[in-house]
């Protein structure tokens, strides 16, 4: 299907009378254009700004959300729209036979007879994100970062307010919100130039505003200037790994950091190293994109398969009839589901979920190899004393592999930082080797 073009609407702001015009979308199928859902997560779709007083106002628009890998079909009519039942139902209607059309023949549609409604724009949203195993505590501080962006944002004009807001929302101001507003800002559609800029003007106000007396504390700056120096010395070919190892501390901070470099090379008359350091963070930022989006590829896939088999009169078998999609995503995944679940007080579901945990603990156990699988049973026993004990009672499966296999493992961890299990696995391979002689 071709992706949906934002319908132009003519609108007065509500704040200085103008009169513009801007695009709006009504049917998100976020299969085709999955850049929309970001956008209506994020809360800029169908956001106007008005080019005279740069007021944000959000449309009330009808919205059809689809996604056919879900098998998702919401429905949210604006209450101040008044729209008649019948003239909901054609809306519906036009839009789900639009659908239907569009879809292959071999594609489940059952879901689109009968789409799901919703009387407000957050509990269809709370719906998005529990279908990707998102749980309610994630919800409930995303809806407060994005409230405390909405406010930042409407006392942009006036200085007074402006730093009214912040002194009041200064203790939520971290890296999470940082990230979040970032977020927001790639999320914006092409339509929406305005809404874009003016969340890049409430960025840099926000990073001006937070120059102004304010200290880092000395342990983050030291591991962003550590994470920086090291980013900046390494080689080209090793810089993907990396900037893997040090995603943890690449956010907005960072990135800020490595651009006061910039401007002090630059301001220093130093071109040739403000160049060679511009070119690196756009490779660094490359890099961190590509990361996120396979990450939440990973965990998109996990939350599809969830959804295929939860629903069968035997999870259990649905999912071992697919071993080869059954990973630790899948294990985030299921494990946010049953803390969801629980606090929902779905005791059926949550036990339904639990139940499929130990299904897929078990295939992935299965999969391992007879080195791995022991060194996993040495891991998860609860003391290094219960380790020592186990390896004890099975001297016949140390090996030189086995000892060989804990020290590759190790390594791989010391890379991921884990001190603990890097320190746990040298312990075993030191224990078992020397056991063999």
């Amino acid at each position: 299907m071709p992706p949906v073009a934002p319908q132009p609407v003519q609108l007065q702001c509500p704040s200085c009378g103008t009169q513009f015009r801007t695009g709006i979308y009504t049917l998100l199928d976020v299969t085709e254009q999955p850049e929309l859902k970001a956008a209506l997560l994020s809360g800029q779709l169908n956001v106007a700004v008005c080019p005279n007083c740069r007021s944000a106002s959000m449309i009330g628009a009808p919205l059809i959300y689809h996604d056919a890998t879900k098998q998702l079909c919401l429905v949210y009519f604006p209450q101040e729209l008044n729209a008649r039942p019948d003239e909901q139902e054609r809306f519906v209607g036009e839009a789900t036979g639009f659908l239907l059309r569009s879809l292959p023949a071999e594609t489940p549609r059952g879901y689109l007879l009968n789409p799901r409604r919703f009387l407000t724009l957050p509990s269809l949203l709370d719906a998005i994100l529990e279908a990707d195993g998102v749980s309610r505590e994630m919800l409930d501080a995303q809806r407060r970062r994005v409230d405390i962006i909405g406010d930042l944002a409407n006392a942009l004009a006036d200085d007074a307010d402006f730093s009214t807001v912040v002194e009041r929302h200064r203790d939520d101001l971290n890296p999470e919100f940082f990230a979040t507003l970032n977020a927001f800002i790639e999320a914006t559609p092409p339509a929406q130039a305005d809404s874009r800029q003016l969340l890049e003007q409430l960025r840099d106000r926000l990073a001006d505003e937070f120059d102004v007396g304010e200290e880092p504390e000395a342990a983050d700056d030291a591991e962003i200037a550590a994470a920086i120096a090291r980013l900046q010395a390494v080689a080209d070919a090793e810089l993907e790994e990396a900037v893997a190892e040090a995603r943890p501390l690449i956010d907005y901070g960072f990135f800020q950091a490595w651009t006061d470099q910039i401007e002090a090379a630059e301001q220093a008359g130093n071109t040739a190293e403000a160049t060679s350091l511009s070119e690196r963070r756009a490779r660094i930022l490359a890099i961190v994109e590509d990361l996120d989006q396979q990450a939440q590829a990973i965990f998109e896939a996990g939350s599809a398969l969830l959804q295929e088999v939860i629903g069968a009169d035997d999870p259990a078998a649905a999912l071992r009839a697919q071993p080869d999609r059954v990973d630790e995503a899948l294990m985030m995944v299921i494990s946010a589901n049953i803390g969801a679940a629980q606090r929902a007080g779905q005791s059926a579901l949550a036990e339904r979920l639990d139940l499929l945990a130990q299904t897929a603990m078990e295939i992935i156990q299965e999969r391992l190899s007879p080195e791995d699988r022991f060194i996993n049973d040495l891991l998860i026993a609860e003391t290094p004393q219960e380790s020592t004990k186990l390896l004890r009672k099975n001297v016949a499966k140390i090996t030189p592999d086995l000892v060989k296999r804990l020290n590759e493992l190790a390594d791989q961890e010391s890379k991921r930082g884990d001190p603990e299990v890097v320190t746990r696995l040298r312990q075993l391979a030191r224990e078992a080797g020397a056991m063999l002689f």
